[in-house]
């Protein structure tokens, strides 16, 4: 049976269509808002896999080029490895859905979000997410949904809902938020330096935009939604197994083990820990029990460390709640790269490289979205194993190291130099050298230290921090912690990520694992995050490089700028590329030209960007009397010798104006292929351009004192 149900969301209809397609998943959609059109499934499998350990959630977020009437770039004509956008929309939709499952439910579940047709207006991103919560809620499958989700832009300094395109176009704020009916689920967001109170009015209006959508799907769920599955296969350790491993333990061994500031010894202090309780369950004759014992020792470790936060506000390694670790700042590691910036935070410790380059390299998008064509700015994060201990070959790039970076590539927009300033292509790229907490904010601070090494005129520095959550059983028993190593990372209930500047924030990404935050929460994640900002910035990366290099490195390249006149755009080009091509092979530049007669030059060196210059003005310019050239001997004739002192332009020297004395035979002073220097002393009405080597020559002594 076929069920229709719509509502109004921010001026533009939103509309659900369930039980026409897909009929075998578990929970399906066609979902429409605008002319976006989301279809949504939910699979989950009918029993738990063996030995998962943890639960297997994938969310799948589908780009189909024919929603947007084109077919996909390249030579193969076909959707293939999802885009970068995919993937992070991917993440989005997973991170305030998956604390809202069991935590004891191990069957696989597998979201997918399809996007069919897409109304630039109404984002086809905002529209999976919502699609994914409704799917997920009128299943069978246990979910402590629904969630509602919306954008939020900041135009001309008021707040606008679910923006259309012109409006996101001239946002100075790119915030998503989700909600479920109590608390705020999920915060991503990117901003030209948005003051604190002002990013948490935003969020909170979201959040209460957000109950819209919540109400509207609670009732699709009353009216056709199925019955919860509580029958699942439940995974939990035995109350008396677990109550039997940690009286081999103890709550003041396991404080022990855990109170470090260095991961390694930790990790030894565990193990060694973890050894005598196997060997005295053995020893007992209770070799069962070992079954559930990496479960229940997790589970101790975890309880253990959350105490120590929540009632004593101990910390693992002895640091206060709002102190952040040792921190350190240095540039100019490497001597050939462009920038260099290598930012260590306690155990945590990235190195961030600056390249520089022509606006050719400018990475080209094939996605969606008609706005987002090509990117200047790249940031790319690797997260090698050795950062962590792990001996294993590296990987290519997953979807946490692909969301890190555009993570920090997001914080740093908002203070590049536009293209007119800075006429060049930018990538950085972090590589992780350690690993214990807050990578990608490290990244940030990396990253801003080696563009500011490298010469690219930021308008601002900008440093990244985190703040972990440990909660406890009332929405007032929660401590928040400055600076989360990977142990309150792994052991607590949020990592809220916030990168900005003085001035404000630039981006916001928050992970978390319970089922909301509330408004006290959001307000002191916020201003603790920009203390600890400032004082990064003031008190160790501003130490380490004051302001940007006033030069670029000798080995960066060099890019001069010019305007021509559109309409000689095709006299500099010349038949099949012939002038351009002539260009580029006498002096080894790159040369972009667009539309508006812009050009760029980027060469090895000053000299020869500024003499590819002189040549693109000799052809685009008019010439003019009393121009001087260095033109080149094209050929020779018994009254002068015709010079090309511009490619494709060419001018008479005349035998009289070879020299200051009589000149007998043109060959006697020049031949074919010589530089010569001339001077424009004549254009006839014809065009014609007579030229004089003479008029620069020194004037002979004779004639001197004849004058």
């Amino acid at each position: 049976m076929v069920k229709n149900y719509s509502t109004m969301l921010a001026g533009r209809e939103l509309s659900v269509e369930i039980g026409k397609v897909a009929g075998l998943a578990n929970g399906a959609a066609m979902v429409k808002y605008g002319d976006t059109v989301i279809l949504a499934t939910v699979v989950a499998s009918e029993e738990p896999k063996e030995g998962v350990d943890f639960f297997p959630l994938s969310v799948n977020y589908e780009e189909k080029f024919y929603s947007v009437g084109r077919f996909p770039g390249g030579y193969i004509k076909r959707e293939a490895r999802p885009s970068e956008k995919a993937i992070l929309t991917s993440r989005v939709i997973d991170r305030p859905m998956r604390p809202l499952f069991p935590k004891d439910y191990r069957n696989d579940v597998v979201i997918t979000t399809t996007v069919m047709s897409v109304d630039q207006d109404c984002s086809p991103e905002v529209t999976a997410m919502i699609a994914a919560s409704l799917v997920v809620d009128i299943s069978e499958i246990p979910f402590a949904g629904p969630v509602g989700s919306v954008q939020v832009g900041l135009v001309d300094g008021e707040l606008v809902f679910n923006p259309t395109q012109a409006q996101r176009q001239v946002s100075d704020m790119a915030l998503t938020v989700s909600s479920s009916k109590d608390k705020v689920m999920m915060i991503e967001a990117g901003a030209n330096e948005v003051p604190e109170d002002m990013m948490y009015d935003a969020i909170m209006k979201a959040h209460e935009f957000n109950q819209q959508v919540v109400k509207f799907i609670e009732e699709i769920k009353a009216d056709c939604g199925k019955e919860k599955d509580t029958n699942y296969v439940k995974f939990a350790v035995p109350e008396e197994i677990y109550k039997e491993i940690i009286a081999q333990i103890g709550d003041e061994e396991m404080e022990n083990a855990v109170f470090t500031d260095d991961k390694q010894v930790r990790e030894v202090q565990l193990k060694a820990l973890k050894e005598r309780v196997i060997e005295a369950l053995t020893e007992g004759g209770k070799e069962e029990y070992l079954e559930y014992l990496e479960d229940a020792f997790y589970q101790f470790e975890k309880k253990t460390v959350r105490r120590m936060i929540l009632k004593d506000h101990k910390r693992p390694d002895g640091r206060k709640l709002d102190e952040i670790r040792h921190l350190d700042a240095e540039v100019d590691l490497l001597p050939r790269v462009h920038g260099t910036g290598l930012f260590t935070r306690g155990q945590t410790q990235v190195l961030t490289v600056t390249t520089l380059a022509a606006l050719s390299e400018m990475q080209t998008l094939d996605g969606l979205d008609e706005l987002e064509v090509s990117k200047r700015y790249m940031h790319h994060y690797n997260f090698p194993p050795y950062s962590v201990g792990e001996a294993r070959a590296p990987r290519a790039p997953g979807r946490r190291e692909i969301g890190h970076g555009a993570l920090a590539e997001r914080a740093l927009v908002p203070v590049l130099p536009s293209e007119e300033e800075f006429p060049y292509a930018i990538r950085t790229v972090s590589e992780v050298l350690s690993s214990n907490g807050s990578t990608s904010q490290a990244s940030i601070c990396g990253s801003t230290l080696s563009l500011m090494a490298a010469g690219v005129p930021i308008k601002a520095p900008v440093a990244g921090i985190s703040v972990g959550l440990v909660t406890g059983e009332t929405d007032e028993d929660f401590v928040l912690l400055t600076d989360i190593q990977g142990l309150e990372d792994f052991f607590g209930d949020m990592d809220f990520k916030v990168g900005g500047t003085h001035k404000g924030i630039t981006a916001i990404q928050m992970d978390m694992k319970i089922q909301g935050l509330t408004p006290e929460i959001i307000k002191g994640a916020l201003e603790n995050t920009r203390k600890a900002r400032l004082y990064i910035m003031d008190e160790v990366m501003l130490k380490a490089i004051p302001a940007v290099r006033d030069h670029l490195s000798p080995y960066a390249p060099v890019i001069s700028q010019l305007t021509i006149d559109p309409e000689k755009i095709s006299d500099v080009i010349g038949p099949k590329g012939k002038m351009i091509n002539r260009i580029i092979d006498e002096t080894g530049v790159k040369i972009d030209i667009d539309d508006n007669g812009r050009v760029l030059i980027c060469g090895e060196n000053q000299a020869k960007a500024d003499q590819a210059a002189a040549m693109i003005r000799s052809i685009a310019e008019p010439v003019q009397e009393g121009q001087v050239f260095k033109g080149k001997v094209a050929r020779l004739m018994n009254f002068g010798a015709f010079v090309e002192f511009a490619p494709g332009k060419e001018g008479l020297v005349h035998i009289s104006q070879l020299a200051h004395e009589r000149v007998a035979k043109v060959e006697d002073v020049v031949a074919v292929g010589d530089e010569l220097d001339v001077k424009v002393i004549e254009i006839d009405k014809q065009g014609r351009i007579n030229l004089s080597h003479k008029a620069l020559l020194p004037k002979p002594e004779s004639a001197n004192q004849a004058e």
